[in-house]
């Protein structure tokens, strides 16, 4: 086994290939999409090369299709286990992570007119109202089912920050339209 520099993206993959089970770029790409894409957002690109890179390195095994589609396959393989294991393992010196472009555009509100405040906060709302109803309804179809149990944990999380997200756009939507939020100051001069 060659020594390879490991991201986040290969203990994904090998996490994903150890849950799962065998599985294709395709697989992987299809179940990160209903599960910790919801949180961990990176190229599906990544899907295809990042396997292949693993397998080269012994943390995944390949196993292809001699006839038809020619499917490749992969599997983890001990040294993946390991490499997986001592992941998880570590603790996590990382601050949790936000990048919310409209919480940038908040940030600058000053700058824009209550209304443009109060749009931004609305479509906030929709769409952290849309999650939280995404989410329950993972919550009814799946929470129940003892081999994804564990797993179930990260929804709770994302739940809570959904709600909390969602109380906080409705008190800067009730201030915009009550014309309370912006401050109009303008741009400062330095």
């Amino acid at each position: 086994m060659s020594t390879v520099r490991l991201s986040t993206t290969s203990f994904v993959v090998l996490g994903m290939i150890a849950t799962r089970g065998p599985s294709t770029s395709y697989d992987l790409k299809r179940a990160i999409g209903r599960s910790v894409g919801y949180f961990w957002n990176f190229p599906h690109a990544q899907l295809y090369s990042e396997p292949k890179r693993l397998q080269k390195a012994g943390l995944l095994e390949l196993h292809q299709e001699d006839t038809g589609r020619r499917r490749k396959t992969y599997t983890i393989t001990a040294a993946g286990q390991a490499a997986l294991g001592e992941w998880l393992a570590e603790p996590v010196k990382e601050h949790f992570e936000l990048r919310d472009i409209a919480e940038i555009k908040l940030f600058f509100s000053e700058l824009a007119e209550p209304q443009d405040v109060a749009r931004l906060a609305q479509d906030q709302i929709e769409q952290h109202e849309t999650r939280i109803a995404e989410y329950e309804e993972m919550q009814r179809r799946y929470g129940h089912i003892e081999e994804v149990a564990s797993r179930m944990i990260t929804l709770e999380l994302g739940l809570g920050i959904e709600y909390a997200a969602l109380e906080f756009w409705r008190k800067v939507r009730a201030r915009a339209e009550s014309g309370d939020f912006p401050p109009q100051s303008g741009p400062t001069q330095h």
